[in-house]
């Protein structure tokens, strides 16, 4: 359990230390008001949760599993285990969970992070 735990959260700090140094790349690369940082950081996420999901299936490690897809993937980007999770409900052709997943998501989350921050913000 202790060594799982030590490998994702390796894996997390490697994450996040990788998001930032690629969002900081890309504001200087492309100076703009569209948030290309999060943006590149979410679709190679889900890019990269997509090809190391695919090779754990046929190549099972479950340590380094963890490391790269809990720990790495999770702290480069969550958007990627969103996109992976609805890829799935789609193939289990469960329409109606895929398209509550995103509804709710996405309204709820704008939401309450309007809420978080008229709650902080005074």
């Amino acid at each position: 359990m202790w060594q799982n735990i030590i490998f994702v959260g390796l894996g997390s700090i490697v994450g996040g230390v990788s998001r930032y140094f690629i969002s900081e790349w890309s504001r200087h690369l492309f100076p703009s008001s569209f948030p290309w940082g999060t943006f590149i950081v979410n679709i190679a996420g889900c890019f990269l949760l997509g090809l190391l999901s695919g090779f754990f299936t046929s190549h099972p490690a479950p340590v380094y599993r963890l490391f790269f897809t809990v720990g790495f993937c999770g702290s480069f980007t969550t958007f990627s285990t969103f996109s992976f999770e609805n890829l799935q409900l789609l193939s289990n052709k469960a329409y109606g969970l895929f398209s509550l997943n995103i509804g709710l998501s996405l309204i709820l989350g704008i939401l309450f992070a309007g809420l978080g921050y008229l709650m902080t913000n005074k």
